[in-house]
């Protein structure tokens, strides 16, 4: 079971499942996928709130990349209610 906090959407689950199963990524990428069925910049926002939250990575140029927080969160061993925001 997947412990979410009250700022993450739905899209957020699907941006973090996503880049389990990639190395890196970009948003238009995931958008074109069709895996992650929402905008380009809808992705790019959520992105950089789940990288606030340090559950992925901003490697530059758009490309995000998951980080253990975001697998431990995945893997039901993280409570996401507990993490602090870096712009807090």
């Amino acid at each position: 079971m997947r412990y979410s906090a009250d700022w993450m959407t739905i899209a957020d689950e699907r941006i973090l499942e996503y880049l389990s199963t990639t190395e890196t990524s970009t948003p238009k990428r995931m958008a074109d996928s069709g895996e992650v069925r929402f905008s380009r910049q809808y992705i790019g926002e959520r992105c950089r709130k789940l990288a606030d939250y340090g559950m992925v990575q901003h490697l530059g140029n758009g490309v995000y990349r998951i980080t253990e927080t975001g697998t431990q969160y995945l893997e039901g061993k993280l409570d996401a209610e507990n993490l602090v925001s870096d712009s807090e």
